[in-house]
C-alpha cells in the first residue's frame, strides 16, 4: 500500500472541500482551486479529514493513489498558506523592478524584458536582485518561475543570470590551461 496515499489529509479551519462528479474543489482564504480526479480513485470527506483510497492493487491504481493524495494535499496547503518561489538575479547591470502589475527586468539585452502578473500569481521585487513569485496553485507558481528563469538562465562561467534562491550553479574554469600542442 502506498505510504503517501494512506495518509489522511486534515482540513484546516476556514477551508471548504467538496468532491462532486470527479472534481475536487477546495476553497480557502487564498482562493479556490479545482482538480479533476481519476475515476478509479475513491475520495472520502468525513469529520474534517480527506482520505484517498483505491479499488484494487493494479499498477495504474497504485501509481495514481499517492499522486491523487499529494495533489489534494497541495491544494489545501495552497489555499491556506500559498506557495512561493524566490529567484535571484546575478550580474553586473542586471536588475529588476516592479512597475504597477509589470516586472521590468534589465538582463543585458538591448531591450527590457517585461513580465506581467496574472490573476492567480503575484510578483514582488523587494530588492533590485530578488524576485518573489507567489500564488495558491503549486504547479502554476513553479511553471511561472521557470518561465521567468528562462528569460536569462544562469551561465556556468561567471554565474550571471536568473537562478532559484536555493539553486547551486556548477562553475566551470574557462580557458585556463594554454599548454596546447607544439
Amino acid at each position: 500500500m502506498s505510504r503517501i496515499g494512506r495518509k489522511p489529509i486534515n482540513i484546516p479551519a476556514g477551508v471548504d472541500a467538496k468532491f462532486e462528479n470527479g472534481v475536487m474543489t477546495v476553497k480557502g482564504p487564498k482562493g479556490t482551486l479545482t482538480q479533476k480526479v481519476h475515476k478509479n480513485m475513491i475520495i472520502k470527506i468525513e469529520n474534517g479529514v480527506i482520505t484517498v483510497e483505491r479499488p484494487n492493487d493494479d499498477k495504474e491504481n497504485r501509481s495514481l493513489h499517492g499522486l491523487t493524495r499529494s495533489l489534494i494535499a497541495n491544494m489545501i496547503e495552497g489555499v491556506t498558506n500559498g506557495f512561493k518561489k524566490q529567484l535571484e538575479v546575478n550580474g553586473v547591470g542586471y536588475r529588476v523592478q516592479k512597475k504597477g502589475k509589470d516586472l521590468v527586468m534589465n538582463l543585458g539585452f538591448s531591450h527590457q524584458v517585461i513580465v506581467s502578473d496574472t490573476d492567480d500569481i503575484t510578483i514582488e521585487a523587494p530588492t533590485p536582485n530578488l524576485i518573489i513569485i507567489s500564488g495558491a496553485d503549486k504547479q502554476k507558481v513553479g511553471q511561472f518561475a521557470a518561465e521567468v528563469r528562462e528569460k536569462r538562465p544562469p551561465e556556468p562561467y561567471k554565474g550571471k543570470g536568473i537562478k532559484y534562491a536555493d539553486e547551486v550553479i556548477r562553475r566551470k574554469e574557462g580557458k585556463a590551461g594554454k599548454g596546447g600542442k607544439k
